[in-house]
């Protein structure tokens, strides 16, 4: 059975930075696409960044040039590195393998002054 438990979320100033984890069990995340996705209070979920198998890693238009996604294979974690945050990064964030359908149950990023 794969587990995903996010941590790291909390309240941050805008232009501030905050890593999230993702602590896998169940599965290898060298061995899956993992990816990071958001939801704004009424919005649609959206994909932040995913990291491949092979380490390749994509990221959302909206955080191009801030965000980092990265992984751990010995301690079987993907981070998100969040830099120069905006108010408009605020939601839950959640840590994700889509190809097996399994999601963790997220953590709350507030950008606020």
């Amino acid at each position: 059975q794969v587990r995903l438990v996010e941590s790291g979320g909390g309240l941050v100033q805008p232009g501030g930075s905050l890593r999230l984890s993702c602590a896998a069990s169940g599965i290898r995340v060298s061995a899956a696409t993992v990816g990071w996705y958001r939801q704004a209070p009424g919005k649609q979920r959206e994909l932040v960044a995913t990291i491949s198998r092979f380490a390749y890693t994509t990221y959302g238009n909206s955080v191009k040039g801030r965000f980092t996604i990265s992984r751990d294979d010995d301690n079987n974690l993907v981070f998100l590195q969040m830099n120069t945050v905006e108010p408009e990064d605020t939601g839950v964030y959640y840590c994700a393998i889509p190809g097996r359908g399994s999601w963790g149950y997220g953590t709350q990023v507030t950008v606020s002054s």
